[in-house]
């Protein structure tokens, strides 16, 4: 799969404004009173990790704990025991440290002009101009340039994901045609018998999707028998105490491994298709408000309960989740589609701690100037092009509206055929982008492809992504000084 062709884009578009305040608010709310950490917890040089060789202090820890409880509370998820939260908060803190770590080393920056558009974006999802975002955002008591930043951050993440992790997921054709097979067996498998009393509500028709929640108790690689076996003792103690009664968000944070832990464990809300079939078959036959068995997957012990499952209401998103950068699969093509198509080629050049920004973009510049004097596009995309169609001469095929990441798509479209850009930045480098030849055909079925390739996406991405998280954690030193426990299951 071309690794241009993201499945999330940087634009934080699916909240909506009561997400953005709540998320703003969480940044800007600290208790007046600080809940003292145990004495146990307060040590004197004050460092509560090592991340390789980034320190995170007790200090910042209490922080994001007391915003931690504040949040809590306003999702009415009892509070876990202050030295509990602080553990929590602390497994949260590290692994955004490595990420920033790793976008640091592979020299992934948001340029002012990237983190604009995100805000526009966030406004025109949202019926706002910016200006009435930033009043919004002040309102909730959030300072303008903390949410600025706070958007920075996640828009670096995204870009981090999609050059890592999102890159590396291939759907094949073949893998496409068979789960496009299987949606039309389970489309014509209705019985032969008698109609129902009463007709299907209206409401029961088109795409189904599942909303979920999660408690994980991650097993790391490589744990020998015994210790699966203990961790997943771990895992049947947690089952029954949501299945005796305790509330499922708050044991999720106070006790799941799972990124997400801290907000009750919640997954969002999505096409059933689009879940991983570990997932879809875990919970198929339970209810909203049930919860199922215990899964295991090569990251650990899951326990799923579902809180919705049916038709979206209207006007609600498919995903639903704060902070979520991934793009949603179209809505369900009704008949012809007539849709230009762009057939283009280009070379990309990466950024690293070792290739900046500005060498990256010089290099575009020279080999530009080598392409306007004669010099052959497929033979200098072969030679220096890093992206993976760089054997086929950068040649990236017919491209549809859509299939590429914003600032591709963008300078593509303003080009002529035969035209070359000047360099081009988005988050998987500097590009030289050339137009082939443009046409106009129906997409109806290619459309019908693209919506399986999202939903097969959509099914291993967050596998794909905890997979990372794990080797990203295993490949580094940490030394956790609240949870020393947790060191030894680094590894």
């Amino acid at each position: 799969m071309r690794s241009l062709h993201a499945k999330r884009w940087l634009v934080l578009a699916l909240m909506g404004v009561a997400g953005i305040l709540s998320v703003g608010a969480a940044l800007a709310a600290t208790p007046a009173t600080p809940a003292p950490a145990p004495a146990s917890q307060q040590f004197v040089d004050g460092i509560a990790a090592v991340v390789n060789k980034q320190v995170i202090t007790l200090q910042q820890v209490n922080t994001q704990a007391q915003e931690a409880q504040e949040q809590l509370r306003r999702q009415n998820i009892p509070l876990p025991d202050y030295s509990v939260l602080q553990k929590q908060v602390l497994q949260r803190m590290i692994t955004e440290e490595l990420q920033r770590q790793e976008a640091e080393r592979l020299g992934i920056r948001v340029s002012d002009a990237q983190l604009q558009q995100a805000v526009l974006t966030i406004a025109q999802r949202n019926r706002l101009n910016v200006d009435q975002l930033r009043q919004e955002i002040e309102k909730s008591g959030v300072n303008w340039d903390t949410y600025l930043s706070n958007v920075r951050q996640e828009v670096r993440m995204d870009m981090l994901r999609q050059r890592t992790v999102d890159s590396t997921i291939n759907i094949s054709d073949a893998e496409i045609d068979s789960f496009l097979k299987s949606q039309g067996r389970q489309m014509n498998a209705a019985p032969a018998v008698a109609p129902p009393a009463a007709p299907v509500p209206a409401q029961q028709s088109g795409p189904q999707v599942l909303g979920l929640a999660q408690i994980l108790v991650t097993v790391p690689e490589g744990s020998t028998a015994a210790t699966v076996q203990e961790l997943r003792q771990k895992a049947e103690g947690l089952l029954a105490r949501v299945r005796g009664g305790a509330d499922f968000a708050g044991v999720a944070a106070s006790s799941s491994d799972g990124p997400r832990a801290l907000e009750g464990g919640e997954l969002g809300v999505r096409p059933v298709e689009g879940w991983p079939d570990l997932f879809v078959n875990a919970t198929r036959d339970l209810q909203a408000g049930e919860i199922s068995d215990i899964v295991q997957s090569g990251n650990g012990f899951h326990i799923l309960k579902v809180l919705t499952r049916g038709q979206p209401a209207q006007g609600q998103p498919a995903a639903n989740r704060p902070l979520d950068i991934r793009q949603q699969a179209p809505a369900q093509a009704q008949g012809p589609m007539m849709v230009t198509q762009t057939h283009a080629r280009h070379i990309l050049v990466k950024t690293t701690q070792v290739m900046s920004d500005d060498k990256a973009r010089t290099r575009l510049e020279q080999l530009r100037q080598r392409l306007v004097n004669g010099e052959s596009f497929e033979d200098l995309a072969k030679r220096y092009s890093e992206d993976v169609s760089a054997p086929q001469g950068g040649d990236l095929g017919w491209l549809t509206p859509g299939e590429t990441v914003p600032a591709f798509e963008q300078a593509m479209n303003a080009l002529q055929p035969s035209q070359i850009s000047e360099p081009i930045k988005s988050q998987f480098g500097w590009h030289l982008i050339q137009v082939l030849e443009r046409r106009t055909k129906n997409m109806e079925e290619e459309f019908k492809r693209m919506q399986a390739r999202q939903m097969l996406f959509e099914r291993r991405v967050e596998p794909a992504y905890e997979d990372w998280l794990s080797q990203l954690r295993g490949g580094a030193y940490i030394d956790n000084r609240l949870d020393p426990q947790s060191n030894r299951n680094q590894r």
